[in-house]
């Protein structure tokens, strides 16, 4: 069995102490409690695995938290000359600067600095120019585009318009001496899944090595396998290279048409919780009562919620995998980035009797724009139009038409590629070891017989070119 992401606790089992040692930074006690725990014997090696996780999680951790104050303060005066100490004392007080105290040792998260000009009017005000604008993708603001989408599916009265037809080529690149020469390496590269209406005609050109293994279009986190021996004193490259052809999405939502749906055993799954990181916890109800209010209708209470997440800011997240649990950190937090932005718009539309699911990838931009980034959105279900998409991230566009306000609550644009339609699934075939990534799949996993590879052992690489509108598969 190869653990995904770490279940909350299994009877007789002091996991749950441990998890919650390793969230508050008590590594010391926490790697104590796993010591005691091993000892005594876990019942079956998922038990064991869970705890040995634990430790794992504690190592990256501390990859992620680097920064002491002084390397803190430093870069903030990169920006801020002259930075007060009453200053960086109140935003640190505040939270602003994500700050994780390990075994009473303050260490600081290595994107704080540029979380907290996001995070913080204040200190985004006290920069000195010139000032970097923040990285945006194209279709993160109101754009011709999502005009083109609305006339067209007017136009059409379908739901799957503008297509773009796109070449990409993702690779991943094993660091010199990562793993021993001659010792094989196995490596999984995100893959796309035929989605009806969404994304079509995927044609796989090739990879390095030749024969990649793609995995069934029933795999939820699909995947192209390879595998070849490292090199010795050189990189170890895997990659392929495809092509497909990716529609945008608009469904006319007439608000007056939402009835409640029925859950059928099919819809079921998805208005349940899913530990560790869709769970019905106490605060989660409170804050959908304060955001719901007495509102019934599905629609209503889906746009509510959209509206509360999308106002939680943006701001760069740690790894997944040292969360234990993501839709609580980011409500806990008051920021997140789009993965955990969407599950916990997930964990309250489903706490609402609205089925809800996730789905992640890769969003690009046409080649003279040269904007590409890993993205990670959701649908939901709205009957009688069925499941309809949904991207929290990028929210309400301005607008004084519904349609394109709302877009991305019933819409998506055409350029984004989806790898996962699920998360922490297993792979085809099966990782042996714990995944650098247990929740989402977008840069790829590696490892070897003697253990999985991180993502400080290797680099990847997305490449892409929209194909001219009149090329056919």
């Amino acid at each position: 069995m190869v653990l995904l992401a770490p279940p909350a606790a299994w009877a007789g089992d002091p996991l749950v102490e441990i998890v919650a040692g390793v969230d508050q930074g008590r590594f010391r006690d926490a790697d104590a409690a796993i010591t005691r725990a091993l000892a005594a014997g876990p019942t079956d090696d998922a038990g064991r695995q869970a705890l040995l996780f634990q430790r794992e999680r504690m190592r990256r951790i501390r990859l992620d938290f680097t920064l002491d104050a002084d390397a803190v303060r430093r870069r903030i005066r990169a920006q801020v000359p002259d930075l007060r100490e009453d200053e960086f004392q109140r935003w640190d007080r505040a939270g602003l600067i994500e700050r994780l105290d390990i075994d009473g040792e303050p260490r600081y998260f290595s994107r704080s600095v540029s979380n907290l000009f996001r995070l913080s009017p204040e200190a985004a005000a006290r920069r000195a120019p010139p000032v970097k604008p923040f990285t945006e993708g194209p279709f993160e603001s109101l754009h011709p585009h999502h005009h083109e989408v609305v006339r067209a599916a007017a136009a059409s009265r379908s739901s799957s318009v503008a297509p773009r037809r796109i070449r990409v080529t993702q690779s991943l690149t094993v660091k010199p001496g990562a793993v021993p020469a001659g010792e094989r390496v196995r490596a999984w590269i995100p893959y796309p899944r035929a989605i009806p209406g969404q994304q079509e005609g995927i044609r796989l050109l090739g990879s390095l090595p030749a024969g990649a293994q793609v995995a069934p279009e029933s795999a939820l986190q699909r995947t192209a396998y390879l595998e070849q021996p490292a090199l010795a004193e050189a990189p170890t490259t895997f990659s392929v290279t495809y092509e497909m052809t990716v529609h945008a999405r608009h469904f006319p939502i007439d608000p007056d048409k939402v009835v409640p749906a029925d859950i059928t055993p099919a819809l079921a799954p998805f208005v349940t919780e899913r530990a560790p990181h869709v769970v019905f916890s106490e605060d989660l109800r409170r804050f959908s009562a304060s955001v719901v209010g007495d509102e019934t209708h599905p629609y209503r209470i889906a746009q509510k919620l959209f509206a509360a997440v999308d106002r939680i800011p943006w701001a760069g997240a740690r790894e997944y995998s040292t969360i234990s649990n993501i839709s609580d950190s980011a409500l806990r937090a008051g920021h997140a980035d789009c993965g955990q932005q969407t599950l916990l718009l997930i964990t309250l539309l489903r706490m609402n009797g609205i089925p809800a699911r996730w789905q992640s990838g890769w969003v690009y931009s046409d080649d003279a724009v040269g904007y590409d980034n890993m993205h990670d959105w959701g649908w939901v279900y709205l009957a009688p139009y069925g499941w309809v998409p949904m991207d929290v991230t990028t929210g309400q566009l301005q607008s004084d038409d519904p349609a394109l306000r709302w877009f991305y609550l019933g819409g998506l644009d055409a350029y984004r590629i989806a790898f996962n339609d699920d998360y922490s699934r297993e792979f085809v075939p099966a990782k042996q070891h714990v995944r650098s990534e247990t929740v989402d799949l977008q840069r790829g996993e590696a490892e070897w017989q003697g253990g999985n590879l991180y993502f400080d052992q290797w680099d990847y690489r997305f490449e892409w070119t929209v194909l001219p509108q009149d090329r056919h598969d």
